[in-house]
């Protein structure tokens, strides 16, 4: 499916170069003199490599045409994520490079979708928001301004992320999947 270049998204799935590719960040500039253009940050769903591409707002950019299914993860092993159909009762395993970070946020029973392409999978994608604990975190530095300092915080699962100064040890946050930001505490 034919798009234009203003539309492209981050997360989304298009052909370009004989290759399919996931946007990563993506730029819309409109400069004072020239064109409109997207600048895309992408990255190769099979070669595993990553492109900088410039789009003039006025090209055409072709969408992969993907079927989209929903799972639920039951379980991980150490080179494999598992997950079930709820309709069909059938289960697939993809390798933990598929997802990358983001396995860490998997939990029992978490309805993901999985994209594939010929009946091949290709990526899982997340809900946009999921709950975590914090497990550590720095002590506040006193003076510090709330409105531009974060500190490192250490999720239950492993992962690292950036939060602001009022957010302790055991606090329940919500971390925005896409980006892998800090959202909102609970």
């Amino acid at each position: 499916m034919k798009i234009n270049a203003t539309e492209i998204r981050v997360g989304m799935i298009i052909e370009h170069k004989d290759d399919l590719w996931e946007v990563m960040k993506t730029n819309h500039v409109k400069p004072g003199k020239g064109g409109a253009f997207a600048q895309v940050e992408m990255k190769s769903l099979i070669k595993n490599t990553k492109l900088n591409e410039r789009f003039r707002s006025s090209e055409t950019i072709e969408k992969a045409s993907l079927d989209e299914i929903k799972y639920n993860f039951l379980y991980m092993d150490e080179n494999d994520f598992y997950f079930m159909n709820p309709q069909t009762f059938e289960q697939i395993n993809l390798n933990k490079n598929i997802l990358g970070e983001k396995g860490k946020l998997l939990t029992e029973n978490l309805e993901v979708s999985i994209n594939f392409y010929n009946e091949k999978p290709l990526n899982v994608t997340l809900p946009n928001q999921i709950t975590c604990k914090i497990d550590t975190t720095d002590a506040t530095i006193k003076g510090q301004t709330v409105s531009s300092s974060y500190k490192p915080a250490t999720l239950n699962n492993g992962l690292n992320i950036q939060v602001p100064p009022f957010i302790e040890s055991g606090d329940t946050v919500v971390v925005d999947t896409r980006t892998m930001d800090y959202v909102k505490k609970i």
